[in-house]
């Protein structure tokens, strides 16, 4: 078996996020976005005598899960939702075995914690409060599209017109800005060439409360008048209310959205969403999960650890008695409804934008007992004067900082609550935590990407027997 063979075989058991293997002739090849059951055309990537390490050409035969009539016509093009085929039942299901069987095998006392049932997600459709679209082509010099990129393609993109993950608030703006783009003749921003002008739509609507704020993103390489789209936009007949249209510049480089300066077209540059009796203001590039109800009961799950801990409830004045560490707080939303229940949070973030929010929310919400620091969680550590009670450490995909966390483990807190959004990397970071006399308590994961293979994970820690 050599690179660009083709080969074909049925998927056993798999892994998250959806990696598993098919046998052939005695060589066990890895797939990723795959599905139990599933037989599977393979084109061979790598191979050794042992193993080999393939790419997904097409299904061949579905999997007995995949009894689901997806709900958008671009599944299986699109490359963002890869489990529309399976009734959402089934999917927790799946994310559930997925980490139990990720997670095992990094927790010493895996037979003693608890692992509490994966707590689904309200809404499994349109239950995006946040989402970035490109300007490109569907394939080669084809016609403009606006949308998301085709799965396995760095370039070409599928039209987000009938995205199901968000309303139809969303699609109808994506509607409008696609048709504006194309009657004035705007060309998109082409990343081989480093020269053209649409770059990037970018929409948030609040779940909650229904604001919505609009920025379209281009490069300075054109001068263009968007005043005329904004006023199209404004004047569509929302379900939800449009609070703010934006034009945000960004010549770098990356294809991602560096705001380079943005000006306000129309209304304000901000909505507000509220989770769990608080009000949060979200700007164009705030950090906020991006499911809305979704991140309730993350959070309720989170603050449910550590009342388990601290034996109050929220609002009772006994159990405010303890500082609390909120690492790596993003806007400070854990860290805000965790205020009930402690003396002083002290929330790090190394974004200084999301600290501003951070602290403007604080005051917003009449919260006195919240701090928020802008730097590094690894240096400002050091000029932080509390020692922490209870410390909740919400990383960023790649884990902890190594340094960062020997520094977090020195204090010796009794309890930690680790939140996070890519359970490898938190396998990876447990070793080091349970070398310092932590054991697991409970484990719970928490789906806040229906369709998708990812999930979020919520895990109590102790500290002793």
């Amino acid at each position: 078996m050599k690179r660009g063979d083709i080969v074909t075989g049925i998927v056993g058991n798999t892994t998250f996020p959806n990696h598993g293997h098919i046998t052939v002739d005695g060589t066990k090849i890895r797939v990723k976005g795959v599905l139990p059951g599933q037989e599977v055309e393979v084109a061979i990537k790598r191979s050794s005598k042992e193993k080999a390490e393939g790419i997904l050409r097409r299904v061949v035969t579905p999997s007995p899960l995949e009894s689901e009539t997806p709900a958008c016509p671009q599944f299986g093009t699109c490359g963002s939702c890869t489990l529309q085929c399976m009734p959402y039942e089934e999917q927790v299901k799946l994310k559930e075995d997925h980490i139990r069987k990720l997670l095992s095998p990094a927790i010493r006392n895996a037979d003693e914690c608890a692992w509490l049932p994966i707590a689904g997600s309200p809404s499994s459709y349109e239950y995006r409060n946040k989402m970035e679209f490109t300007f490109g082509d569907e394939y080669r010099d084809g016609p403009l599209t606006l949308g998301q990129h085709k799965k396995g393609s760095m370039y070409d993109l599928v039209s987000a017109e009938c995205c199901c993950l968000v309303d139809e608030d969303v699609r109808s703006i994506v509607r409008e800005t696609l048709r504006y783009a194309e009657e004035n003749g705007l060309p998109f921003y082409h990343k081989m060439r480093k020269e053209g002008y649409l770059r990037h739509l970018l929409v948030r609507k609040a779940k909650i409360t229904g604001e919505i704020l609009v920025d379209v993103v281009t490069t300075t390489q054109l001068e263009h008048d968007w005043s005329g789209w904004a006023s199209k936009i404004a004047a569509l007949p929302f379900a939800g209310q449009i609070k703010g249209v934006l034009h945000t510049v960004n010549d770098a480089a990356a294809d991602t959205i560096i705001n380079e300066g943005t000006s306000v077209l129309y209304g304000q540059d901000c909505i507000t969403e509220k989770l769990l009796g608080l009000t949060f203001t979200i700007s164009a590039f705030s950090f906020f999960q991006t499911n809305s109800e979704g991140a309730e009961v993350l959070y309720s799950a989170v603050r449910d650890r550590v009342l388990k801990v601290t034996g109050g409830s929220a609002g009772d004045a006994a159990s405010q008695r303890g500082v609390i560490f909120d690492l790596y707080s993003g806007t400070g939303t854990i860290g805000q409804l965790l205020a009930p229940v402690a003396r002083k949070v002290v929330g790090i973030e190394i974004v200084e934008e999301a600290v501003v929010a951070a602290r403007a929310n604080a005051e917003l919400n009449g919260l006195t007992n919240c701090e928020f620091i802008a730097g590094d969680v690894l240096k400002k550590l050091d000029e932080v004067t509390e020692r922490p009670d209870f410390i909740v450490l919400d990383p960023p995909r790649d884990g902890v900082n190594p340094k960062a966390l020997t520094k977090i483990l020195a204090y010796g807190v009794d309890h930690m609550v680790y939140i996070s959004c890519k359970p490898t990397s938190l396998a990876n970071d447990l070793g080091a935590i349970q070398d310092a006399g932590y054991r697991v308590v409970s484990v719970q994961p928490v789906d806040m990407f229906p369709q998708t293979p990812h999930c979020e994970v919520v895990v109590l820690l102790t500290k002793g027997t």
